[in-house]
């Protein structure tokens, strides 16, 4: 299983990321807020920039924004390799695709807690990884929902129904006592934050989760 670490707890996310750049992680996650899909805005463009451009690491973004496509065409300038970003959102989900394909990006679409998984049906021969959010969005610190594990169970069974090459990655209140129980499920790439951000040791913290 992969890690991505997420530096939105971090008190420092630059220095946060030149650390990381010498761990075992496979990627960085910057979560983007609006302040108008989820409250809190979080992460201004320029700070992801300053991040994208001390980063070693496969970036792994995640667009918790209304409207994300204002967004995506700042994104696909730099080198970045998934771009997520939500179901529950008003834009036409198609184009939203699209333009991040015509870039070469991996394309992610997320659900919430609260969204049925029935909602992705119609994406996701289109898309290449499916982000399961195991806690509500916007905020670090959370408390693991086993509930999203359900979920992420079922995506795996109608994916390889479906033949179709989609990871699967969570996010949410992922630590050491409940990683067997999302590797178990068949989760692809866990988004790790304050478990590592917080730590005193950063690599060790990652390799308690992946090995």
């Amino acid at each position: 299983m992969e890690i991505s670490v997420s530096i939105l707890n971090s008190n420092d996310r630059v220095m946060d990321v030149k650390k990381l750049n010498n761990t075992n992680c496979d990627y960085i996650h910057i979560d983007v807020m609006d302040g108008e899909f989820v409250n809190p805005m979080e992460f201004s463009y320029e700070e992801v920039i300053d991040i994208i451009k001390v980063c070693n690491k496969k970036i792994d973004v995640h667009l918790m924004c209304k409207e994300p496509i204002k967004y995506i065409e700042k994104l696909v300038n730099y080198n970045v390799s998934n771009i997520t970003f939500h179901e529950e959102v008003d834009e036409d989900l198609f184009d939203i695709i699209d333009l991040i394909k015509k870039h070469n990006i991996g394309v992610g679409m997320s659900i919430k807690p609260n969204t049925s998984i029935d909602k992705l049906d119609k994406y996701l021969d289109k898309i290449d990884l499916v982000l399961v959010m195991s806690v509500e969005p916007g905020y670090g610190g959370q408390e693991f929902m086993l509930s999203s594990l359900d979920k992420v169970r079922e995506l795996k069974k109608r994916i390889k129904d479906r033949n179709l090459d989609v990871k699967i990655e969570i996010d949410g209140g992922v630590k050491d006592t409940n990683i067997n129980l999302i590797k178990e499920s068949g989760v692809d790439i866990s988004v790790v934050g304050s478990f590592v951000t917080k730590s005193d040791d950063f690599n060790k913290s990652i390799n308690i989760l992946k090995y």
